[in-house]
């Protein structure tokens, strides 16, 4: 049985993460992906062709903390290194960390594959003390080696030339005779039964005897009923040494990869810590951490919830909108549309533009635009992969670890692609409870930003109940999906990238790249749901669908009847329900906005997100999640409608 191999002349771009791929890949292509201050920003292959060779495609491999692979993002990167037609490949590696980086380089150039060593971030490695003899380096290793520095494009001229001179590495792994002999007998059965047109034998021998699981779908495929011979030489393998195999050879990478990084880097006598390194010291303090990520969500609440969702938004829709376009296009409709129901569909209460576009323009696109540029600081900052640490003790709680608060972050902006990103957790458990809280619980950017906006025009304790209702039903919900989910938590384990100043340009062209999106794909939906709205109106749907939840909406959550309409428009996206509360918050009492904004913000996930779910989750499961948040959401609300109007 032969395996599916791509026919594109590839270029694979492979390397820790948070080390610059992404970075070089848009240098080399023009293309780009989200390049983030954080680990496990690329979770898919990503290809383009070349600025420098048409015929090429160059790869951005999702980021490895090891190889054997053991996660999502690993395994991706194996399988593409199994199944392209690769040219050569370029590790990208982090020149403060040379050691943590040869550890790679030691079982990629078991691959025999033709390669280059960029070590990127030479400025940052520099300002440390560190310096890397780069020509001893490159004699030791047989492969071009550079110094580059990605983000200001400095060696990537040298990089592209280097790639007509990529060789093979020399091998710098020396093993034990017992291991050895188990390699070499894997290594022969391999060149018998399932050789690769590209990948030396003996790399995947390595690799098959760590416990690699693509390399051993690759090797079935290729071998058959064959492969039992192979697996009958990894279990003699695992029988004849004292200990586990996988941590034997991984040892011998660890001390071939510390011999040569002690012989290649000199480091400054003295040198003492640079600004950036003792931030990054005081963010992750157990005294300090949490005073300052209060201060930093603090400051994101006047810059989002105060500038953008009050000033802006009173500027953009009380001024230009309700002040001078809506009118104008109104005059303008009566005047030449003769035809009252189209009319109406434009201008009329739940008209295309009074509602759709006022809503998606006026309302949400000043609020999500100011978001984006805080979170966009925060991610190129460094400081969201910090909250891993900070949240990995509270996480505990539920289950996970401190590694699954990046999702959970990067649904603050979308809750679409950070199910997506639940690939970088480490077990099919995790996953599931991270996308069922992200479901639940995680406001996206734009329903975040109408929650800022209503509620910090009610008062700050309004969104502080608002902030700590969410916290407490995250832990609650964690809590009971763990007990509930088999399996055992991981520990964390993860990578802290350097503290450093934002990029302005990455900040900007990261915002530009989200607004594109909001804008593509939030207001067709915005229209989508005004048109409904307008149709389930005028066929007299909608006010039986509002005397209908009358008992639950105004009983239950003590909110106004037309507030149905509210979770109506829900049902197609969050935050066009969260949207329509905003738009009644003068006839809402501080009670009813707090209520209302926990009900819809715990309400059923949009339909983008649904369908992730059950791309990620399965139909089936995904449906479960559902069928679980929205009575869940109509629970939690009307206790809180109780509680408050109790005590409040």
């Amino acid at each position: 049985m032969n395996a599916t191999v791509s026919t594109a002349n590839a270029i694979l771009l492979v390397g820790h993460p948070n080390v610059g791929k992404s970075v070089l890949f848009h240098r080399l292509t023009g293309a780009y992906v989200n390049v983030s201050n954080y680990p496990g920003t690329t979770v898919e292959v990503t290809r383009a062709s070349t600025r420098f060779d048409r015929q090429a495609m160059l790869l951005d491999t999702p980021g490895v903390l090891s190889l054997p692979s053991r996660s999502d993002d690993e395994r991706a990167t194996m399988r593409a290194l199994l199944r392209e037609n690769t040219r050569c490949l370029v590790q990208v590696g982090d020149a403060k960390n040379l050691r943590r980086t040869l550890t790679l380089t030691a079982l990629l150039a078991e691959l025999g594959v033709p390669m280059v060593l960029a070590l990127n971030m030479h400025d940052e490695a520099t300002a440390r003390g560190v310096t890397v003899d780069i020509p001893a380096l490159a004699e030791e290793l047989g492969i071009p080696v550079l110094a580059t520095v990605a983000t200001g494009g400095e060696g990537v001229g040298e990089l592209t030339s280097s790639l007509q001179h990529a060789l093979p590495p020399q091998p710098l792994l020396r093993y034990d005779a017992e291991i050895e002999s188990a390699i070499i007998a894997t290594t022969v059965a391999i060149s018998r039964l399932a050789p690769h047109p590209r990948l030396a034998a003996r790399g995947l021998a390595i690799l098959f005897l760590g416990g690699d699981a693509e390399v051993a779908v690759w090797l079935a495929e290729q071998a058959g009923e064959s492969f039992a011979e192979l697996a009958a030489l990894r279990q003699q393998a695992d029988a004849r040494v004292t200990g586990k195999l996988p941590t034997l050879l991984a040892r011998e990478r660890t001390e071939a990869a510390d011999t040569l990084a002690t012989s290649a880097i000199q480091r400054a006598a003295k040198s003492s810590p640079l600004l950036s390194q003792r931030i990054g010291h005081y963010v992750v303090d157990p005294l300090w951490g949490v005073p300052i990520l209060l201060g930093v969500l603090y400051l994101v609440y006047q810059f989002v919830g105060v500038f953008g969702a009050t000033t802006l938004v009173g500027l953009l829709e009380e001024d230009l909108f309700e002040g001078i376009l809506n009118p104008a296009f109104t005059h303008f409709v009566n005047s030449t549309v003769n035809v009252p129901w189209i009319s109406e569909l434009l201008v009329g209460q739940y008209g295309l533009w009074t509602m759709g576009m006022t809503y998606a323009l006026a309302l949400i696109l000043p609020i999500v635009t100011t978001f984006f540029l805080a979170f966009g600081v925060l991610e190129d900052s460094g400081y969201l992969p910090r909250l891993t640490v900070i949240a990995n003790r509270l996480f505990a709680l539920i289950g996970l670890n401190g590694r699954a608060v990046l999702p959970m972050v990067l649904g603050l902006g979308c809750v679409t692609m950070a199910t997506l990103t639940t690939r970088i957790l480490h077990s099919p458990r995790e996953r599931m409870i991270t996308i069922f809280l992200l479901a639940l619980a995680i406001p996206c950017s734009a329903q975040l930003g109408v929650v800022l906006g209503m509620l910090g025009g009610v008062s700050f304790t309004a969104l502080l109940i608002w902030a700590l209702a969410m916290l407490g039903i995250l832990l609650l919900a964690g809590f009971l999906a763990a007990k509930l989910i088999p399996g055992r938590r991981i520990p964390l384990v993860t990578e802290l990238p350097p503290m450093r100043l934002p990029s302005l340009g990455n900040v900007l062209k990261k915002t530009g790249g989200r607004l594109k999106w909001y804008l593509i794909e939030v207001i067709p939906l915005f229209l989508l749901g005004t048109f409904i709205m307008y149709a389930l109106d005028k066929t007299g749907a909608l006010p039986a669908i509002i005397r209908a939840g009358e008992p639950l909406v105004s009983g239950w959550l003590g909110l106004p009847p037309e507030a149905s309409a509210a979770f109506v428009m829900g049902f197609l996206r969050r935050d066009f329900g969260a949207t329509g509360l905003f738009a009644m918050a003068h006839s809402l009492s501080p009670i009813q906005a707090v209520v209302g904004m926990i009900t819809i913000t715990l309400f059923i996930p949009c339909f983008a997100s649904l369908m992730m779910m059950v791309k990620e989750q399965g139909a089936k499961t995904a449906l479960a999640m559902v069928a679980v948040i929205v009575p869940f959401a109509f629970l939690i609300g009307g206790l809180f409608n109780l509680l408050l109007r109790a005590v409040w």
